[in-house]
């Protein structure tokens, strides 16, 4: 005998009623647990505070990049990695705030995927400086007014951000950390449909990136480039006829519709972005160096730069060239090893490599972006 539709829905009910249950009870230990987390983070910065610490002396990347990938490594789901390493930096972020939030100047103005870079790394509870220029990031940074910058260094589609390299001939800013953010552009606007669209601003960066797309959807609207993606939408938002590719957070800051969404060339389409800061920290376990360095004017020469490497097993991951700005045809190159400075073989090989150089300097031990 079956039992009645009226049994069934009972029975049903009292089961959800019962997970529901379960699902209180989890939220209150996970908030005792965040509370505690949070009362053992404050007493650590009572204990730097005591110490004579600053407020960027509370932050502590390879600290936070090892908790990071524990998460990672030991989640069994159903949440994906992402979502997990995403909540957990912002309990991380929350807690160091309550010592003082630290202040993250970032290439602006709101909306700009520099932003989101910001808020990727460091949580929602940072104070973001929004900037006009990577100079301005720079010189905030190196003066004390901003604890640590975040400025775009690479596109995997468009390649290097000249800027932001050139900064480093003059700074003695250091590589804290580095960010890698999937970039999705979207078209938005005020408008009904791609028809009325007679301007597209934007990003020199990301028109580059959706040009095959601009050429077969909107061949006869006119490129525009200004300074930023929010400067873009910006423009859209006041301007008839003005459309915007920009990230949906600029769709948000300005209240616009997004038409087409995803229309970059290459679905892979990454920046990666540079966290710096004055001091160079410890090991984290799985890192990366940056260095910049000038060889001498001689035949073999950047062999000579690259023996060392290869003798001490230390694998390159990036090498561009820039020119110095000290004489004319006088270059110097930027380097991406994978270890940190303090690692036995790349010790070795930098001792190696200042002998190979007429200049080396170490940009910064960081480690490698997280998701």
């Amino acid at each position: 005998m079956t039992d009645s539709p009226d049994k069934d829905d009972s029975a049903s009910e009292e089961s959800l009623t019962d997970i529901r249950g379960r699902i209180d009870a989890l939220d209150d230990r996970i908030l005792a647990m965040i509370s505690e987390r949070a009362r053992l983070a404050q007493a650590v910065g009572t204990s730097k505070k005591g110490e004579g610490a600053r407020t960027r002396d509370f932050y502590r990347p390879e600290r936070e990049a090892q908790v990071l990938r524990r998460v990672r490594s030991t989640n069994e789901g159903p949440l994906r990695d992402e979502e997990m390493v995403r909540l957990f930096r912002e309990i991380m972020s929350a807690c160091l705030a309550q010592q003082e939030p630290l202040k993250v100047a970032f290439l602006g103005p709101e909306g700009t995927f520099t932003q989101a870079a910001v808020l990727k790394h460091f949580g929602h509870s940072v104070r973001a400086l929004s900037l006009a220029s990577i100079e301005e990031v720079f010189h905030e940074v190196e003066s004390g007014v901003a604890d640590f910058g975040i400025v775009p260094v690479e596109n995997s589609t468009e390649g290097s951000v000249n800027n932001t390299l050139d900064m480093f001939l003059t700074s003695q800013l250091k590589i804290c950390g580095e960010v890698e953010l999937r970039i999705r552009q979207h078209l938005m606007g005020r408008m009904a449909g791609l028809e009325d669209i007679e301007r597209v601003y934007s990003h020199q960066q990301s028109l580059a990136q959706c040009r095959a797309w601009l050429e077969q959807r909107l061949p006869n609207a006119e490129c525009v480039t200004v300074s930023s993606n929010a400067e873009a939408a910006r423009c859209a938002r006041d301007e008839d006829g003005a459309a915007a590719i920009a990230g949906d957070t600029a769709a948000d800051v300005y209240g616009l519709q997004i038409l087409m969404a995803n229309i970059e060339d290459r679905p892979d389409n990454t920046t990666r972005f540079l966290v710096i800061g004055r001091d160079i920290f410890a090991p984290s376990g799985q890192d990366k160096t940056s260095l910049m360095l000038s060889s001498r004017h001689q035949a073999g020469a950047l062999q000579e730069l690259l023996f060392p490497l290869a003798k001490h097993k230390v694998s390159m991951t990036r090498i561009e060239s820039r020119p110095s700005k000290r004489a004319k045809w006088d270059y110097v190159f930027f380097l991406d090893i994978e270890g940190h400075a303090e690692d036995q073989n790349v010790a070795a090989a930098l001792k190696d490599l200042e002998v190979a150089s007429s200049y080396l300097r170490v940009l910064g031990s960081y480690p490698c972006a997280i998701l």
